[in-house]
């Protein structure tokens, strides 16, 4: 497996709460991320794998791995920004995510690359 920093990849991340999705008397909270994947390397990649460390506020950590995201293991050009939306259901109003994606490159060399840690939260529950 490769360094990352041998590639350079830009992760901006937005999250939100879906009320419509949510349950609160049952401790169902809904929420969004879209995450932007930029590939600036000057050769293509394409994302394989996904692996997410999901923790609500009573500290409880979900895992979740899996093939590509939203059933893609999308080709990323160089300079051409690929932007997906998914879900996760916490059982608190407050949580995090983290974790990386592994991607290979031209050469069917695979490295991981970090996603840093963002916080899924109710509208106006933190600062």
């Amino acid at each position: 497996m490769s360094n990352s920093l041998d590639y350079d990849l830009d992760i901006d991340i937005e999250s939100g709460f879906l009320p419509e999705h949510s349950v609160p008397e049952n401790q169902q909270f809904a929420f969004y991320y879209t995450i932007t994947i930029r590939n600036c390397s000057s050769q293509a990649l394409q994302l394989l794998r996904r692996h997410w460390i999901i923790t609500d506020g009573n500290g409880e950590i979900n895992e979740v791995k899996g093939e590509g995201v939203v059933g893609k293991q999308p080709h990323l050009q160089p300079d051409k920004p690929f932007s997906y939306t998914s879900s996760a259901v916490l059982a608190t109003e407050v949580g995090v995510m983290q974790g990386w994606y592994t991607l290979v490159d031209e050469d069917g060399n695979e490295f991981q690359a970090e996603v840093p840690a963002f916080r899924l939260s109710l509208p106006n529950k933190l600062h």
